[in-house]
């Protein structure tokens, strides 16, 4: 493993500067490495990361995990909190980590220099010790690991949009395979689309059947 040090200087490049958020990024991930017994950062693809919001945070775990969106190795569900579960694909076993709820408050205990609260935080996140800094649990998962990672090459098309799917992604009802967009909606609707009259598919499904 690198080092606390190494880690940190890394996550600062991405935002060029270092911040308590990527602190604890960077905190997370080295306690899922001994928590799971891992050699992190990972050379392969065995851990997942499911991360509880984005931002800097995301840039410490990543660093010191290799778990990236743009490996697959990375998820985001956004729930707003500085938490992340960490996934042994080959064990199935995880690990939610989350900031113990007096890490903040006591945090300029280990830093007696800092100016203040926001630099105490910055030093004092890297000198807490784990049990001082987060609380953990062993999680199951409620989608199974391998829906999560998916088959890669897998493509269809929608019924609706034409749009392409990848990542076995597609709702399937009936003989009828869709894009999650056009089955339940989404975050965006065209501009010219009355938004009184959009409705999805399985809403017009559903009121024709009735």
């Amino acid at each position: 493993m690198k080092t606390l040090d190494e880690l940190l200087a890394e996550s600062a490049a991405f935002h060029r500067h270092l911040c308590p958020r990527q602190v604890l990024g960077v905190q997370m991930g080295r306690l899922a490495a001994e928590l799971l017994n891992l050699d992190l950062p990972q050379a392969d693809k065995r851990l997942l990361v499911i991360a509880e919001t984005d931002g800097c945070f995301t840039s410490g775990l990543s660093v010191a995990t290799n778990c990236w969106v743009g490996r697959r190795t990375l998820r985001i569900e956004d729930y707003g909190k500085i938490a992340a579960t960490f996934v042994d694909t080959k064990t199935n076993q995880a690990i939610r980590i989350a900031p113990s709820p007096t890490a903040r408050s006591r945090a300029a205990t280990f830093a007696p220099e800092a100016r203040s609260r926001w630099e105490a935080m910055l030093l004092g996140y890297q000198r807490m010790a784990p049990t001082e800094l987060f609380v953990w649990r062993p999680v199951i998962l409620t989608t199974p690991v391998e829906a999560i990672i998916s088959r890669a090459g897998h493509r269809v098309a929608c019924d609706c949009c034409g749009e392409e799917i990848i990542n076995e992604r597609e709702v399937v009802i009936g003989d009828v395979t869709l894009c999650r967009h056009c089955a339940y909606g989404g975050y965006y609707r065209p501009c010219e689309e009355d938004p009184g009259t959009a409705l999805t598919l399985i809403e017009q499904w559903t009121l024709q059947s009735v």
